[in-house]
């Protein structure tokens, strides 16, 4: 049997990790760091919210919202007066598009808002057929 509320609560838990990963991208969009790869001081790398979804028996169960970095990771980005610029006046920028983070968010914020809907719903409709059930005896 499906049960929306589990199903419902993954969304939830998506969403949320979906949130967390473009909020960091985006506070971390500035942080630039080296372009030579054995240099300790590496730019921040940007992560990508990636969906799986899960089934069970041949119906859908949820979804799993794994966090992997994102490829490419580096931008060059002309900055020649940062301590990590190298001979051209180049560093490695996150390749970080705000926009992009942006409507990640608003994503995110629409897929909670559905998933708790349907936590909302699905509880109202458990009540109403126990009240019809307990109203028959």
């Amino acid at each position: 049997m499906i049960n929306p509320i589990s199903i419902a609560l993954s969304g939830l838990s998506s969403a949320s990790k979906k949130a967390e990963v473009a909020s960091n991208n985006i506070v971390n969009a500035d942080v630039v760091g080296s372009v030579d790869p054995n240099d300790p001081h590496q730019a921040y790398t940007p992560k990508v919210a990636v969906d799986q979804s899960l089934s069970s028996n041949g119906q859908g169960a949820g979804v799993r919202t794994m966090v992997l970095n994102r490829d490419p990771a580096f931008v060059p980005s002309f900055s020649p007066d940062s301590p990590f610029a190298d001979e051209q006046g180049l560093v490695n920028a996150p390749n970080v598009s705000l926009d992009e983070e942006m409507v990640n968010l608003k994503i995110a914020e629409h897929a909670y808002k559905a998933n708790a809907q349907v936590i909302k719903t699905s509880s109202e409709m458990q009540d109403a057929l126990r009240d019809a059930l307990n109203s028959d005896h």
